[in-house]
């Protein structure tokens, strides 16, 4: 199974990327060939990236391949497997690339360590957090600077490039500026609004689309071993987000968040039903993200004991000096918590946005596909009983409460002032 495999619908992006990877393996396997050295060796000779691979023998006058990418689409549309397929191809050793095959073949030790997490020369980053600040960008930039270990290039993926603050994304432009050699970076952001001017400046854009819903739907039976009827169902209520079909066809709990959302449209003709739902909103979204810390915080927090010399059976005391680092792994979390139930809440508000979409789509008489098909009364009784104009305020407002999220109004107040705003229409 080559690495693209899981791109689904980016039939475009996976071939550019198969070019770039071409052009990245003629350029190390001439250069160790040339010089009679380990690809790993010669990264401390080898002229900067951005200027060698320029100079790439596979094209001389430019080519595809470069130092830095910037991937964006919508959520669900898979950037990150997309950048963690190239960084496999790009450390892709399979014998049949001498007979003219692409890189990434799927089944190698460099494509197989990429894609468990275990390769010496790839760093994924993701954060659980509301940001990536100063001090892990310059860790990450530290690493920039190594040669590969091993592997054919110093590959860092960063899943979370519209996380980076400003002082981390000023930190981070001066790698991306000025490359080490051999070292390829690989950003992640929805737009290229996320990230700073300075920095997508410097990098390829490619950019991904939404998946159809039918491609979506047999990922998640090829891949996941869904019965395809739920897949179908999962793939068509989240409109081709992979990642949230994947939940929702397999945690009954999230369908049960995703019904109660749904009910909400019926149950705001009075303020104490607006108010109401709203803190049953809230609520739901606290307790995903207490279940999230349940299964994590307890692990994180007897590892980091037992890595101080406090496990249990030692009397559970920690030993002197200690207690900072329980205090920041702790506040740590705690950051963490939030973001889950940001998360958690802006996914409730998407459901319902896609409600109200429904309801217009029923409105002007629409042949779209509806999502919700499985609460389709309900949709019929909300368009019968209003018009298209109040719709698209009631999306507005949804709209407007995710975007005061994004500012840190207080949760409760943001959704309390969206429900009233729905009820009024």
């Amino acid at each position: 199974m080559a690495v693209w495999d899981d791109l689904v619908g980016q039939d475009r992006v996976a071939s550019q990327l198969t070019a770039a990877a071409r052009d990245a393996d003629a350029l190390v396997t001439a250069e160790a060939a040339g010089g009679g050295r380990p690809a790993a060796q010669d990264a401390a000779d080898a002229p900067p990236a951005s200027s060698a691979l320029a100079a790439s023998p596979a094209s001389p006058a430019l080519s595809k391949m470069t130092h830095a990418w910037l991937f964006t689409g919508p959520p669900g549309s898979g950037r990150a497997p997309a950048a963690r397929a190239f960084a496999a191809a790009l450390q892709c050793v399979s014998p049949d690339r001498a007979l003219g095959g692409a890189p990434g073949c799927g089944f190698c030790e460099g494509c197989h360590t990429t894609l468990v997490g275990t390769h010496a020369d790839v760093e994924v980053v993701r954060t659980d957090l509301l940001s990536i600040g100063v001090k892990e960008t310059r860790d990450l930039v530290r690493r920039a600077q190594l040669s590969p270990a091993g592997g054919r290039w110093q590959v860092i993926v960063l899943e979370d490039a519209d996380r980076l603050t400003e002082g981390a994304g000023n930190v981070l432009l001066k790698a991306v500026e000025e490359p080490a050699p051999r070292t390829v970076w690989l950003l992640c952001a929805p737009s290229l609004e996320d990230v700073l001017p300075t920095i997508r400046s410097r990098c390829r854009l490619l950019t991904l689309r939404t998946p159809p819903v039918d491609a979506v739907a047999d990922l998640l039976v090829r891949r996941d071993g869904i019965e395809p009827e739920l897949a179908a169902s999962a793939a068509r209520a989240t409109q081709g987000h992979i990642d949230r079909a994947r939940r929702l066809a397999t945690d009954e709990r999230a369908r049960a968040r995703r019904a109660a959302v749904l009910k909400l449209p019926l149950r705001i003709d009075d303020v104490g039903g607006c108010l109401k739902a709203a803190q049953e909103l809230i609520d739901a979204a606290a307790e995903d993200a207490k279940q999230v810390a349940e299964e994590t915080d307890a692990k994180e927090t007897e590892e980091l004991r037992a890595a101080l010399g406090a496990a249990a059976g030692t009397g559970g005391r920690l030993p002197r000096g200690t207690a900072g680092a329980m205090k920041e792994l702790q506040d740590r979390q705690k950051r963490r918590a939030t973001r889950t139930q940001r998360d958690s809440l802006d996914l409730a508000l998407t459901d319902l946005a896609g409600f109200y979409r429904d309801v217009l789509a029923l409105q002007f008489g629409s042949r779209t596909a509806l999502a919700n098909t499985d609460v389709q009364d309900a949709l019929e009784r909300i368009a019968a009983g209003s018009k298209p104009e109040r719709t698209l305020r009631r999306i507005e407002a949804v709209r407007a409460c995710r975007e005061a999220l994004d500012r840190n109004v207080a949760p409760l107040l943001a959704v309390e002032a969206m429900t009233m705003a729905l009820r009024a229409g």
